[in-house]
């Protein structure tokens, strides 16, 4: 899948071996609106549409697989995004809360129980991600988004949208959400350092009420890590975390990713920085 500010494109290969592909006008709330591109609050709303999108997406994708070539219904998508949100939520944010708890006495302050909150989480994050990565299924689908980021990176610096070309490219890349997650953990040590030690459903409900603000200041630091050079090793953590989320693809998964990229170029003429794969 591919996207920029107002035209999302997702390509996918079908059972007959034909590449099939939905192209849609989808404008951003942050185009048609101004005033939702302030500072922390664009990156709740950019969130919440690259989720919509990315569900959207994936399950027309398998929806091809099983032979029904149809847009999904605002409601399906709806449904697939808070299932999604409430999985989430559950495993990387109520989880290890709970679990904290056990060892919270034998912490000295808030700041101990934060950070060892925090690690609990990353190693979650990550732990997942390698388990699931070990099915076949999900190593195909991250091979696809290895082509995606090659794809991108070859049009950032003007190479032929072909598979030989593409190949050459890396299969990380700055953008992409697997870093946005990274960060949103380290950001997530430090704004709940400030919400106290209150007692476990309290702390539960202001971990999740304070997920958005969390998400906001995450937006900001992926914004700031491409203007900033200090914040780079910040960004290299993502890349890093990116070993896991993506495969090296083959030529036949790469055609499949240039041809939504393609899709999005032709319409908009994006500028690279635009672009972004899903």
């Amino acid at each position: 899948m591919m996207r920029s500010p107002r035209w999302t494109s997702t390509a996918v290969r079908a059972p007959d071996g034909a590449i099939a592909v939905f192209t849609e006008a989808r404008p951003s709330p942050l185009v048609r609106r101004r005033w939702l591109r302030l500072p922390v609050l664009r990156g709740v709303i950019a969130l919440y549409d690259t989720l919509t999108i990315g569900v959207r997406s994936l399950l027309w994708s398998a929806g091809v697989a099983a032979g029904a070539d149809r847009p999904l219904t605002a409601g399906q998508v709806g449904a697939a995004v808070a299932g999604g949100l409430v999985v989430a939520v559950g495993l990387f944010f109520v989880l290890p809360a709970a679990l904290i708890r056990l060892v919270d006495r034998f912490l000295g302050n808030v700041y101990a129980l934060n950070l060892a909150e925090g690690a609990l989480r990353v190693a979650t994050l990550v732990g997942y991600l390698a388990a699931v990565g070990r099915s076949a299924e999900m190593a195909r689908v991250f091979a696809y988004h290895g082509a995606e980021h090659k794809a991108v990176n070859a049009y950032e610096h003007d190479a032929p949208l072909e598979p030989g070309a593409v190949q050459t490219f890396s299969r990380f890349h700055l953008r992409c959400g697997t870093s946005f997650v990274l960060i949103v953990m380290i950001v997530a040590v430090i704004v709940f350092s400030f919400l106290g030690r209150p007692p476990l459903l309290w702390r539960i409900a202001l971990r999740v009420g304070a997920i958005p603000l969390v998400a906001g200041i995450s937006y900001e630091v992926i914004r700031a890590g491409g203007r900033h050079r200090w914040l780079r090793p910040v960004m290299l953590l993502g890349l890093w975390l990116q070993r896991l989320t993506t495969r090296e693809p083959d030529d036949r998964q790469v055609e499949v990713a240039t041809r939504a990229l393609r899709e999005v170029v032709e319409r908009e003429g994006a500028s690279p920085s635009f672009i972004m794969s899903g």
